[in-house]
């Protein structure tokens, strides 16, 4: 694995989401950058209900143990891990939109990606944030190739992918289906193998989400490739 030019860039809100949405994908592009937006620990030591069924006493035991999660599943797929210093919806200080468009955009600026990928922000409130992030910026970026994932276990809820597709076209984005180009041909079964190890990775999460609850995982991967507008791309350089 090189170290310098990863031209595969995906937005994890948190440390599983990319892999759990796109490790399929990520199999296929050694050097992908995976970039975890909500990585950093509360101030303050906290105690929620998710870290206490993830198996934590506390935030700051939480956020050491994910990323070592992180770093074995990442290391599994050859993806360099990029953090940014956000905190996740549950430890109650999350940053304004315009905020994190601003360091997303720079972070993607000064990388060497020419392909994003951004959560399609299902039901979570911080993939939410995220979506709302990248579409504030993605008309600025638009010579870059920009696809979105149906984000996995979230996608499961009813009209959820439909209500962001209804919100994408209000924006001038246009979605349509597509599979992002693999970098490297890799045999089938292989390519699961690696997912199924990288998933097992997260064993806290795995843990959180309960028996089955993780079981979407491991269906087939969905994307959506994103073309902005003239109108949208006009209004984003004024």
């Amino acid at each position: 694995m090189s170290e310098t030019s990863p031209r595969l860039f995906v937005l994890s809100p948190h440390f599983d989401d990319a892999v759990f949405s796109c490790g399929a994908l990520l199999a296929t592009h050694p050097d992908a950058a995976v970039c975890t937006v909500f990585a950093a620990p509360p101030e303050h030591d906290m105690h929620t209900e998710w870290d206490r069924k993830a198996g934590f006493s506390g935030a700051h035991e939480a956020i050491h143990a994910r990323t070592i999660e992180d770093n074995r599943a990442l290391s599994l797929l050859d993806a360099i891990p990029v953090r940014m210093p956000f905190r996740d919806n549950q430890y109650l200080d999350s940053p304004s939109i315009s905020k994190l468009a601003a360091a997303l955009e720079e972070t993607i600026y000064g990388s060497t990606a020419n392909t994003l990928l951004m959560p399609l922000g299902l039901f979570h409130p911080d993939h939410l944030l995220v979506y709302h992030a990248c579409c504030e910026i993605l008309p600025r970026l638009a010579h870059l190739s920009w696809f979105a994932y149906e984000d996995a276990i979230h996608r499961c809820n009813p009209g959820v992918v439909q209500t962001q597709l209804d919100d994408l076209a209000r924006r001038g984005i246009v979605a349509t289906p597509a599979q992002p180009a693999a970098a490297h041909t890799i045999d089938p079964v292989r390519q699961a193998v690696i997912k199924h190890e990288a998933v097992a990775a997260y064993e806290s999460q795995l843990r959180g989400f309960g028996p089955h609850g993780c079981d979407d995982v491991f269906n087939a991967e969905r994307y959506w490739q994103l073309t902005v507008s003239r109108t949208a791309t006009r209004r984003a350089k004024k």
